[in-house]
């Protein structure tokens, strides 16, 4: 096991409505940075996403975007100080960021945050990636949704062994500890090319 070098946020683009959700993005950007680490993001400048930028930049951290062309405006992309990858789609915008990054911590956000956690866990599932996911349940945020995942495993659609590819933390510092301690489950077949076949 490597020591993670960049973490991954996926996060809202808008604030949402506790405080506790801004407090958690600033913090994890002070923590990514406190511990010597890369933030791979969005790279818009609104929202979670930017106070998460923000708080890193600030704390000295590297910071990197990936946005595509057709988010550039809406989501204000960030300025000074984040090395921003401009890309075509949002398909290319998650298979960058999984690239750019070691691991991957969830804030609270709305569908694209959900959408793109929930491929990065389809991927660890397969095993075409082998990095953390870890959902900040920050003021219980994802509580319902790691119910439904409960629940589904408990009908037969996910795999008891591959359950805990989505990990829960409810700090900062716990979301990293599991990030860097994570391993994939017995079992995860790492994905094949048609000639391993």
């Amino acid at each position: 096991m490597t020591r993670p070098k960049r973490v991954c946020v996926f996060c809202g683009s808008m604030v949402g409505a506790r405080e506790d959700y801004a407090e958690a993005a600033r913090e994890l950007g002070r923590e990514v940075a406190r511990r010597g680490l890369g933030l791979v993001y969005g790279g818009g400048a609104v929202g979670l996403m930017g106070i998460a930028a923000d708080s890193a930049l600030s704390a000295g951290a590297e910071v990197i975007g990936v946005i595509p062309h057709g988010l550039l405006k809406r989501e204000v992309g960030h300025g000074g100080g984040v090395e921003m990858h401009v890309v075509d789609t949002m398909h290319e915008r998650k298979a960058k960021m999984a690239e750019l990054s070691d691991g991957f911590i969830v804030l609270p956000g709305g569908f694209g945050t959900l959408e793109e956690a929930v491929e990065a866990l389809t991927w660890a599932q397969l095993g075409i990636q082998a990095k953390g996911v870890v959902f900040l349940d920050v003021a219980g945020f994802w509580t319902p949704f790691l119910d439904v995942l409960d629940f589904m495993q408990r009908e037969g659609f996910v795999r008891e062994a591959q359950r805990p590819l989505a990990m829960r933390a409810t700090t900062v510092a716990e979301a990293l500890d599991k990030l860097a301690a994570f391993a994939p489950p017995p079992g995860t077949q790492p994905w094949l090319r048609p000639e391993q076949a």
